[in-house]
């Protein structure tokens, strides 16, 4: 896309895939693994669980999908690497990485997967982050004590926002919905486990979440400063799956605040046919990987939905 003053010609993709429904077929499941770099597919591969391998495999077919169709790089040039901080960006042919931000109009990206959904979100002349998580009760202990053992990762106020609602799980969908916040904007700047989640406090939107209609009213306070040059999107991907996307500015100098204006943008549920629409096999046929694919247990028996790397 061509470069403009208005960012509201910036493009915007939104787009989910629903794994938890996924069932593949013997010949979907080795067209996917012909169509992922062979380092990929050796480490899905070693997935223990089939629900780890089939999120993991949807997180690179949405990303290569992504490369071919939005920023026109043919599937068979895509290289994909990681940063020094763990995000993924495309290594050749063109290295736009997604911590450089060095032309304001370059494509940025982020991938979550975690529950029953893979996401992807991008967006031009921004950074981004998404962050996908799904209310679910603790699995070992009771709500409080979840809450007890999670206090340190929260301010007093969001403390209250949570421990205000009406229902134990209200409070966890309350709880889950200021952890994707928080997740998003950590993986938009590219911080890992060593930033102090307490710096950042969330103010969120009075409006209710809902599918249809993504909210970017909450606010962003880092350090007790509100960040006016961060944007967040809120949106449900069902009554379980919240979605956070965290949109920042590319630069550090001169970027100023991003415009309140800038519509959010809605998530697209994908079908497999989709994911592989464009996609070219990169490797040959590797039989043996679908009698290590459909070995694996589903889950396991008291699954937890952690996160899994993508």
């Amino acid at each position: 896309m061509r470069g403009s003053d208005r960012v509201g010609d910036m493009g915007s993709v939104r787009w989910a895939f629903r794994c938890a429904s996924w069932t593949p077929s013997k010949s979907d499941w080795l067209f996917a693994a012909r169509c992922i770099q062979r380092e990929e597919k050796h480490r899905i591969g070693q997935f223990v669980f089939a629900k780890d391998a089939k999120s993991a495999m949807a997180g690179r077919l949405l990303l290569r999908k992504f490369l071919c169709e939005k920023m026109g790089v043919p599937w068979s040039d895509i290289r994909l690497e990681r940063s020094p901080r763990g995000k993924p960006y495309l290594a050749a042919p063109l290295q736009i990485s997604p911590d450089s931000g060095r032309v304001p109009w370059e494509w940025s990206f982020n991938l979550s997967h975690q529950g029953d959904y893979a996401v992807l979100a991008a967006q031009q002349g921004m950074q981004v982050g998404v962050d996908v998580m799904k209310t679910t009760m603790p699995g070992s202990s009771s709500v409080p004590e979840f809450f007890r053992i999670m206090t340190r990762q929260f301010t007093e106020y969001e403390w209250s926002a949570i421990q205000s609602a009406d229902s134990e799980y209200q409070q966890l969908a309350t709880f889950y919905r200021h952890w994707a916040l928080k997740e998003s904007f950590i993986k938009a700047i590219g911080t890992g486990l060593g930033f102090n989640l307490q710096r950042v406090e969330f103010h969120l939107s009075p409006e209710p979440l809902t599918q249809d209609h993504p909210l970017h009213q909450t606010k962003m306070y880092l350090d007790e400063e509100e960040e006016e040059e961060w944007i967040f999107e809120e949106s449900l991907l069902d009554a379980d799956h919240h979605v956070a996307v965290a949109l920042g500015p590319v630069g550090k100098a001169g970027s100023g605040p991003l415009p309140a204006s800038l519509p959010p943008a809605t998530f697209t549920l994908l079908s497999f046919s989709d994911l592989i629409g464009l996609a070219t096999p990169l490797t040959e046929e590797d039989p043996a990987y679908w009698d290590n694919f459909k070995i694996k247990a589903e889950a396991p028996e008291r699954q937890r939905d952690t996160h899994t790397a993508t």
